[in-house]
């Protein structure tokens, strides 16, 4: 009971430490060399949705749970 409550407490200290740290702006972060990925913006996925060929696809068959899955491979 005595090592559960030390635990505890050490527990809601790292909690409360941490809950305290704030957030870097992004100008902040690219002055410290960390670069972010371009944010993706609706407009810009339908670009590249609109880009793929819906016509040409191949139906893939995923394995079943009663079935071997070496046999399934082999097959493919």
């Amino acid at each position: 009971m005595i090592g559960g409550s030390f635990g505890l407490r050490e527990w809601t200290q790292i909690r409360y430490q941490f809950s305290a740290v704030k957030g870097v702006s992004k100008e902040e972060a690219e002055k410290m060399g960390l670069h972010r990925e371009k944010e993706v913006t609706l407009e810009s996925a339908y670009e590249d949705i609109k880009k793929l060929d819906i016509d040409n696809w191949e139906n893939k068959r995923g394995p079943r749970p009663w079935e071997n899955n070496i046999e399934q491979n082999k097959q493919q």
